[in-house]
């Protein structure tokens, strides 16, 4: 045995502590027990995420005993320190088998983060506490009592009493106060790289889940370190502050305006080598080639900013030979310039010349002219930045606008079946038969029953144009994973009846034909087949969808209004794939992709750029204020003319809420673009746009915010949960195959990410950002209760006097509760009016629980369902548990958005709302001070309990208003 063997116990940190000092705070300290010894850290003042980096040194006799011994660390509140009392407050603690200690030098050993476990049934505690437990035969530096010594003049001794604690403590609290600073200073400056991958180790008695391994003591969680993710203002040179009446002659006015240079090529005739030529067009050192053949009309876009010579050449040459049949050339002082809505240039045909400038044989027929990106061949042009991108890749760079496919809902009412003979089966078994139904990749069943009566509903989604058919057989099952069909039946798509409204459709029978692998008799089965056309189909989460129009065009009321968007660009945009030659950094091809209702836009695809250009500029209609707008970012992995394996990575995405932009103004924002990785959340750059809300009709717009959002039968005959999340499953499905088949194709993956497919999936990042939201929106009651409680307590005897005399004036004049009530609702939101909000809301990594989640949170919500992260029972556990946890992250959800809609009436983040609230407020004052209470009282009772053939089932106006305020629900991750 050596005498120089020591057990290190190093207190890195803690975090989210219990606060205990009466005021919202803690001033900490570590105690460690080890053989029956105990040391303790200083007390770090009113700080629930204390920094020590503290090193504990125990000497250890018999190191061969160690693994049968245990590590008590224990944290307290020191209440002298902070208020000037005696005493602790426990905060947690934590018992660590010594067989988990690690032998070696410190710089090798793993940082362990430990959840802090009660001391009692009743006592109250929350947080981490990060360690370092190691073995060491080096001398270093211990603290004992909260004071600092070199281990060799440090006698480990007990802590002797609390008066002396408290001495050390106040000697150290200076440069424990500095050494804290420093150390938060390093973290901020250097953060966890995405690089580092934590390594997990068990701790046996620890209770939790296993602790990780941070190289950098990061606490246990990765976040943004010192990342800017805050939204921008930025001042483009653009038109927006043009007049109103110019919006429709100037189509650009939200956009810069790039130069272009264009040339056209139409075809050529009299050529001497007939059809095998091909055009190529050059400027400078930018070159396009036409397709092979003499009839052509192409477009080739050349950017001002590139251009380096004086003239603009179109030669004619046979295919993959240097030589050129013939030349023209334009001169670009002489080339006209072209602004829409001026018609088009009109080509013209131009005579040849040759190598020596003689006339040659042949004519072409082109045009050239200077426009912007207004101009209408501006989409399907070939540009002169995309020279590198090889033919088959041209295809996936181009600009398109996407629509929707019209999605319906079908409905089958599943009765009975008549005359269904089941084969005789041994056993006594009894048959269980169900109906399946099936149409494409979509496939229902009803529950299994010994006598064919069913009465259920089978619902899916189906897409124009009705080309399929609709396959519903009735089957036995017979065995686990064997199943006899008994009869079948198809029915085209087309031949359904379309309903909508909640009026029932006439059911019928069919006749169920004879199935080839059967040799008994068929029947028959009574359904309601309808394609139901009064639903609006969700393809988005209902938290932030861009349209709640009903399938049925017939059921849509006019737009109020016209959002117009510009996409500027983007800057600092994260390398996602290597350079081609193999260097270091590298590089990415950004495009971005915005949609609202069924209309999907796509920018042009900008190469080899990490700030991409795009102005590009895009107009919607707008059926309703209270939809979102998804804008996204997304690497082009198919430049180069890879097959469709490829998946376009996700740079970031946008969501801007179109209530809470003011009419007729422009928003001009740097957005941060940001991803959530295993690795933690990671600012990928930055989308610059320019967003202006227009409204046709003011009163229309106000009007909307009594109605219901869905359309009505969504409330006459709702869809369970479970019902909404397979349909928008379905949806989403259907979408994305659809878009998937145009040209260019829009991949699965970016129809996916746009729609927030599988966002309601467990995350416990997610749960946590949902009770906090929960809390934020409690947090006024509880403030509300200490002030009723201070008042009681008559430490302010000015205010309490006044608050009394207040409560009996009141109580012997009852009738000027309400007004005055109401009246100082109303003042309150005319005063906030002044700090409204002047910015639309962004992604908030705060709110989302981002910036300090921890890594094994991360790699459970990155995690695949069904899990594979053990074996088969802890995969069934797994899974169990996080079906069960998805669910009441949603409920506490929703409970924090109805929170937000009460906080959003006065915040004048909807300014129509506020407003109308505002003036409602107004008016119920005026109407309370006029009319008698009970009166009012009176009334409200009678038409609260009146009989149930007098109630309306929709909605109340007052309701639907609540449903449409904005909430935070927008700005989660």
């Amino acid at each position: 045995m050596s005498d120089r063997d020591k057990l290190v116990v190093e207190v890195i940190g803690a975090h989210n502590l219990m606060p205990k000092d009466g005021e919202g705070s803690s001033s900490a300290y570590v105690e460690v027990e080890f053989e029956n010894k105990k040391l303790r850290t200083g007390s770090k003042q009113k700080d629930l995420n204390p920094v020590w980096n503290d090193r504990l040194v125990f000497d250890l006799p018999d190191p061969a005993g160690l693994p049968y011994r245990s590590i008590d660390v224990s944290v307290f509140n020191d209440r002298k320190s902070a208020a000037g009392g005696g005493g602790r407050n426990f905060l947690g603690r934590v018992r660590i088998s010594g067989s988990t200690v690690a032998s070696g030098k410190d710089d090798v050993c793993a940082v362990q983060m430990y959840s802090l476990e009660k001391r009692s049934l009743f006592s109250h505690v929350r947080g981490e506490i990060t360690l370092k437990i190691y073995l060491s035969t080096e001398e270093g530096r211990v603290v004992v009592d909260g004071e600092s010594k070199p281990q060799k003049q440090q006698k480990q001794k007990p802590i002797q009493n609390q008066q002396q604690q408290s001495q050390n403590s106040k000697k150290q609290q200076k440069p424990q106060e500095q050494q804290q600073k420093q150390v938060q200073r390093t973290v901020q400056q250097d953060p966890i790289p995405s690089d580092v991958k934590p390594v997990v180790i068990t701790a046996a008695s620890s209770g939790g889940p296993p602790p990780e391994m941070y190289p950098h003591g990061g606490f246990g969680f990765v976040g943004g370190g010192g990342a800017d993710f805050a939204l921008k203002e930025t001042k483009p040179l653009i038109g927006g502050s043009a007049p109103i009446r110019d919006k429709m002659s100037s189509t650009y006015d939200l956009v810069e305006q790039m130069q272009y240079l264009y040339v056209r090529v139409v075809k050529a005739r009299d050529l001497p080598m007939g059809d095998s030529v091909q055009a190529e067009v050059k400027l400078g050192n930018y070159r396009g080639i036409t397709k092979r053949g003499v009839e052509w009309d192409q477009v080739f876009a050349f950017s001002k900013d590139t251009i380096q010579s004086s003239t603009v050449e179109v030669f004619v040459r046979e295919r993959d030979k240097d030589d050129f049949i013939g030349r023209v050339a334009f001169d670009l002082g002489e080339v006209p310039r072209r602004v829409p809505p001026d018609s088009t240039l009109a080509p013209q045909w131009y005579r040849m010349e040759d190598k020596k400038g003689e006339k040659a044989k042949g004519e072409v027929m082109a045009s050239v002219w200077f426009g912007t990106q207004a101009d209408e061949a501006f989409s399907e042009a070939w540009h002169s930045k995309a020279a590198g991108v090889q033919p088959d890749g041209l295809g996936s760079i181009k600009s398109k606008v996407y629509l929707s496919p019209k999605l319906w809902y079908l409905r089958i009412t599943v009765f009975e079946a008549q005359d269904i003979v089941v084969p005789a089966a041994g056993g006594g078994r009894y048959p269980e038969l169900f109906v399946k139904a099936q149409l494409g990749g979509q496939a229902l069943r009803t529950r299994g029953l010994s006598a064919p009566l069913w009465n259920e509903d089978l619902m899916f989604v189906v897409s124009e144009p009705f080309d399929d058919y609709l396959s519903v057989t009735i089957e036995d099952r017979v065995a686990p994973g064997r199943d006899d069909v008994l009869g079948r039946v198809a029915l085209p798509i087309a031949a359904i009846e379309r309903r909508m409204d909640d009026k029932p459709v006439v059911s019928r029978w069919f006749g169920l034909g004879e199935p080839k692998a059967a040799r008994f008799g068929t029947g028959r089965v009574h359904l309601r087949l309808c394609l139901d056309g009064g639903y609006h189909v969700l393809d988005e989460s209902t938290a932030y969808s861009s349209d709640v129009r009903p399938t049925e065009k017939k059921l849509w009321r006019p737009h109020v209004g016209v959002l117009e968007m510009g996409i500027l660009g983007a800057t600092n945009l994260m390398p996602t794939k290597p350079f081609k030659d193999g260097k270091g950094g590298g590089t990415a091809d950004p495009y971005c992709v915005a949609k609202y209702g069924n209309k999907w836009v796509r920018t042009r695809t900008v190469v080899n750029s990490a700030s991409p250009r795009w102005n590009e500029q895009y107009t919607w209609e707008v059926a309703d204020p209270c939809t979102v707008i998804t804008i996204g970012v997304f690497d082009n992995c198919r430049v180069d003319g890879g097959g469709g394996g490829e998946r376009d990575a996700r740079i970031g995405k946008v969501r801007i809420r179109l209530s809470t932009l003011e009419s007729d103004k422009v928003y001009t924002h740097a957005y941060p673009l940001l991803v959530l990785q295993p690795s933690g959340v990671k600012k990928m750059g930055e989308l610059h746009l320019a967003v202006r809300f227009t409204c046709t009709s003011v009163a229309s717009v106000l009007q909307l915010y009594g109605r219901p959002l869905l359309p009505k039968i969504h409330y006459v005959e709702p869809l369970t949960v479970r019902q909404v999340e397979m349909l928008r499953y379905q949806a989403t499905n259907a979408v994305a195959a659809r878009l998937g088949r145009a040209e260019p194709p829009l991949g699965r993956e970016v129809v996916e990410y746009m729609l927030d497919h599988g966002a309601h999936a467990w995350s416990m990042r997610r749960s946590k950002a949902n009770f906090f939201r929960l809390v934020s929106v409690l947090s006024g009651i509880l403030a509300f209760g200490r002030w009723v409680e201070s008042v009681r307590s008559w430490h302010r005897p000015v205010r309490s006097v006044v608050t009394v005399s207040a409560f009996l004036l009141f109580d012997l004049c009852p009738e000027l509760i309400l007004p005055s009530v109401f009246l100082a609702t109303a003042m309150v939101g005319l005063w906030r009016y002044r700090g409204r909000p002047r910015y639309p809301p962004h992604m908030d990594t705060r709110l989302s629980y981002a910036e300090s989640v921890y890594v094994d949170e991360l790699d459970e919500e990155f995690d695949t369902f069904p899990t594979s992260r053990g074996p088969e029972v802890v995969r069934m556990r797994y899974d169990r548990l996080r079906s069960v946890a998805g669910r009441i992250q949603t409920v506490v959800g929703d409970l924090a958005t109805q929170g937000e809609r009460m906080q959003a009436l006065l915040s004048w983040r909807d300014p129509r709302a506020t407003f109308l609230f505002v003036v409602f407020c107004f008016v119920l004052a005026a109407g309370f001070y006029t009319v008698p209470m009970r009166a009012v009282v009176g009334v409200w009772g009678v038409y609260a309990m009146r009989p149930p053939r007098f109630q309306n089932r929709m909605p109340s106006p007052m309701l639907s208003f609540f449903r449409r305020l904005p909430t935070r629900a927008d700005s989660l991750l």
